[in-house]
């Protein structure tokens, strides 16, 4: 008797899943997170603007700049990366050298003083840092699709981007409440009080907990999650080999249609969300004058509704599809962020912000789980690569319109206004886009 062949409605068999392996892969998001939420959007970049810079729109300005010169060079770097490894085999040693340099980098910023002549090197560290983590998230995306059957992709990237949320939200507690608030480091383990060792030490002390928290809950990751095996071929031999096969995809992309269709469109909504969380706490406190410790209870509460809404979606992604849930997605943002500027009481403000971030983690989780469905066998990982490609590609016009718009106007409204363009553009090209067949249940799982 001839075995099933699959696809002819027989449900083949899947490989047991390891459930500590997926709980290692979430509780990296719960790692990296950190690194977002503290140094890019709500601490680190509104210290760097008023204390450092001392002026909010000069400083927005001077950050957007950074960030779109770390947006470039992850464009350039990301695709080339993600191909030599598909070549080489091995991820973990790719994600253990470039998650060690966001430590160091976040580690770094301890001796940003608030004084404008710290400027150069804070964006120095902070774009080799942004650097690092982007590239990280290539390798650690494209783990993904070995870790679990097609059938669960939407529900564990949901689970990701919701636990890295939550890690976000515990972190920005500490941050708060050991640190920003508190009179001495550690509740006065030392003896020394936070002006003893320099000018606002207690937020610049905030980079150093990212360090410490990145690294100690990335360690289950490299434990835990199986790496892919080495295909034995030398590090030259995969460096060329894997610019070579990525020179062919991209001279070959019709082949791949819907997958580069779909990471045009999500380049664009992609693009606006970096926006908003990159520029998020700087919006906060210059448009409406909210304080340090309001900014970090207002990321407390926006990671909170972000990553209910990741966990909440995860389970439509798998019975609905990834497609319907970013186009969800992005009509929730837009809904609210129309109003979101327009808005002047802090009141109100809070209110639609929280809701645009409640469509943040469904988006995202939704975004990877696509591309895993789409991305050819053998080419994992250089999708991803091309996943942050294309959104650099585009990614780093949203930062520089936001600045040039702030600029102009003087006013980081206009600059928050830029960031629709992007999730009407990305929805309009969303609904081009074919998404796979949704893979059956096994009937013995």
């Amino acid at each position: 008797m001839s075995a099933p062949v699959a696809g002819r409605g027989v449900r083949t068999a899947e490989p047991p899943i390891d459930r500590r392996a997926i709980a290692s892969w979430c509780l990296y998001d719960w790692a990296n997170s950190a690194y977002n939420t503290i140094i890019t959007t709500f601490v680190f970049a509104v210290y760097f603007a008023n204390g450092v810079i001392g002026d909010p729109v000069a400083g927005t300005a001077r950050w957007s700049a950074a960030m779109t010169v770390a947006g470039v060079a992850i464009a350039l770097l990301s695709p080339v990366l993600g191909a030599i490894a598909d070549r080489s085999g091995r991820r973990k040693p790719w994600m253990g050298f470039f998650t060690g340099l966001t430590v160091l980098g976040s580690a770094a910023l301890w001796w940003v003083e608030p004084d404008p002549s710290f400027a150069l090197f804070a964006l120095v560290c902070v774009v080799v840092a942004t650097v690092a983590f982007e590239l990280a998230n290539v390798f650690y995306n494209a783990t993904l699709p070995g870790l679990v059957p097609p059938r669960l992709l939407g529900r564990v990237s949901g689970w990701g981007w919701g636990v890295g949320y939550f890690g976000g939200l515990a972190c920005l507690v500490v941050a708060l409440f050991g640190f920003v608030k508190a009179e001495a480091p550690l509740f006065g383990l030392f003896g020394l009080a936070w002006s003893d060792w320099g000018p606002q030490a207690n937020i610049r002390a905030t980079a150093l907990l990212v360090a410490v928290w990145y690294g100690l809950f990335a360690l289950p990751y490299f434990l835990w999650v199986p790496d892919e095996p080495s295909s034995g071929r030398p590090l030259g031999q995969a460096v060329r080999e894997g610019i070579g096969m990525l020179g062919r995809t991209l001279r070959e992309a019709p082949r791949y249609g819907q997958a580069f269709r779909f990471l045009i469109a999500s380049a664009f909504y992609r693009d606006g969300i970096n926006t908003i969380t990159a520029f998020g706490g700087l919006f906060a406190a210059g448009s409406f004058g909210m304080s340090f410790e309001e900014i970090v209870l207002f990321a407390i509460a926006l990671n909170v509704v972000a990553g209910t809404g990741a966990v909440g979606f995860a389970w439509m992604d798998d019975r609905a599809g990834a497609k319907t849930v970013i186009l969800l997605a992005l009509a929730g943002m837009t809904a609210f962020g129309v109003p979101l500027l327009l808005a002047t009481d802090k009141l109100w403000f809070w209110i639609l912000a929280l809701g645009l971030g409640a469509f943040f983690g469904p988006a995202q989780a939704a975004g990877r789980s696509m591309m895993a469905r789409l991305a050819p066998p053998g080419m994992t990982t250089e999708m991803f690569g091309l996943y942050g490609l294309t959104g650099r590609v585009v990614g780093f016009f949203g930062p520089l319109l936001f600045g040039l718009a702030t600029e102009a106007f003087a006013n980081q409204r206009a600059g928050m206004a830029t960031v629709l363009a992007f999730f009407v553009v990305g929805f309009g090209l969303m609904l081009t886009v074919r998404e796979p067949a949704m893979p059956r249940r096994n009937a013995a799982s």
